[in-house]
Formats: C-alpha cells, structure tokens, sequence
C-alpha cells in the first residue's frame, strides 16, 4: 500500500530536481564569470534553460503542478536567466563602461524580476497564444548568444563597443514591455500540422548543434524583433481598418447627401 504514496512523493520531486539543477547552472555560471571563464559560463545558462524546460514540460506530464512549484520555478529563473546573464555580460564587456554598465546589468536584472512577478499575477489571465513582453529565458539566451558570437568571431579578447550595452538594454525594456509575443502553447500536437512543426524543430536543433555560436544569438535577435514588428503590424492593419471605415462612412454620407438632393428636386 506504501508504493503508491511513494512513488506519488517521487514524481512530485522529479520537476523540483530539475528546477534545482538549474539553480545550479545559475550558479556555476555566476563562479565562472567572475572568474573569467566566460564559454562554461555562457554554456551553465544554456544548459539552465533546457532544464527550466524539462521541469514544466514533467510537471504537466505527471500532473504535478503545484503553487509552490511555481514560485520555485520564478525564484530559479531570477537567478540562472536574470542574475546570472548580467554578471556574465558585466564581467564580460560592460565594466568599460564603468558606472553606466553596471546600471545596465543591473536594469537587465530587476527588469527580469518584474517580468517574473507579472507573469506570476498574470497566470491564468493572459491569453494563451501570446506572452507580454519578452520572456526572461529569451532574453537570457540572446545575450548568451552574443557572448558566443563574439568568442566565435574574435576568440577570449577583450571586447570593446557600444553593442553589447545597447542590447543589454533594449532587452530589458522589452522584457517589462506590453509587446506579445508568441508563446507557441496553442500549437495542437495531435493534429497533422504537428509533425511540420516537429520536423522544424528537429532542423533547428540540427543547425544549433552544428553552429551554436551563430544559431543561438541570431535566432535570439530574430525572436526578440519578432514581437515589435508583430505590433507594427498589428498597428498597420488596424490604421487600414480604420481608413476603410471612415471612407465607408464617407461613401455613405455621399449617398444620403445625393438622396435627400434628389427627394427635394424631384
């Protein structure tokens, strides 16, 4: 009768081991940026973000999903995707800027809180196909994909230019943004149109293991436009929608104006 309970006990455990071993990650990365290894530290938040993915995906699996697990999971995501990628860019690029980059950092890092906590009072509410503003884990992936690109481009040199604080920033304005983004969580995966969308995901994880130096910070760069040109978009259509209307009030106009003529002539 006890391996029941036991085994319920197991599976209630095995998404918080995961969000644990990302604490981890976080972590590690944090050691090995202030010691300067930057490629384990880059390699600790990538690893982090495969596990924060693991640990969601278990839980709604084995319909473990818990408050406490929730708030477990922001607490880890603060540390391995908000933390963590600051101290690495800091350490890595933006100490020349000296109290400007730290401010940055530290921008990246509370903007990330933020985005955390409203996506936790959000729960629930928001609708489903889209996130408000951009996700930490993206934004943590971008700026890891940039200190990859530029090891890749230039090798462990020290790295000069206004880039890396520019997307410092903007990535953390957009993270505390109204921008949508997609969220993907609408995709059926019991419909046919799943297997094209598997075997984009199969091409993609090809193209990260052959340049994940390139595909990383480029696919990172694309996600995080994706959402303002998204509303640009939307803001287009809704400017031609409203044009369309106010021609279709004008047109209308126009006819009674001929009608109520032609009644008084007539």
């Amino acid at each position: 009768m006890r391996r029941p309970a036991q085994l319920q006990k197991g599976v209630y455990l095995l998404p918080n081991l995961c969000t644990t071993a990302s604490l981890f990650c976080g972590f590690y990365s944090v050691v090995k940026s202030l010691s300067g290894d930057f490629f384990h530290a880059t390699w600790a938040i990538l690893v982090a973000g495969l596990l924060d993915f693991l640990d969601g995906r278990i839980a709604r699996l084995t319909k473990t999903q818990s408050a406490f697990g929730i708030q477990y999971d922001s607490l880890v995501d603060l540390v391995s995707f908000g933390f963590a990628p600051g101290l690495l860019v800091y350490t890595w690029s933006l100490y020349q800027f000296k109290r400007v980059g730290w401010l940055a950092a530290f921008l990246f890092v509370a903007c990330g809180a933020l985005r955390l906590a409203r996506f936790n009072v959000q729960t629930g509410t928001m609708e489903k196909r889209y996130f408000q503003g951009l996700p930490i884990p993206s934004a943590a992936y971008t700026l890891v994909g940039l200190v990859l690109f530029y090891q890749f481009l230039y090798g462990e040199v020290e790295v000069r230019g206004w880039f890396p604080l520019f997307l410092t920033i903007t990535l953390a304005l957009l993270m505390v943004s109204k921008v949508r983004y997609r969220s993907f969580k609408d995709i059926d995966w019991g419909s046919r149109q799943s297997f094209y969308y598997l075997v984009f995901g199969l091409a993609l994880l090809t193209l990260v293991a052959l340049a994940p130096d390139i595909v990383i910070f480029f696919g990172g760069i694309v996600f995080a436009s994706s959402g303002p040109v998204l509303e640009i978009l939307n803001l287009r259509k809704k400017v031609a929608e409203a044009e369309q209307r106010r021609k279709g009030k004008a047109r209308r106009f126009q006819v009674l104006s001929l009608e109520e003529k032609h009644d008084g002539t007539g």
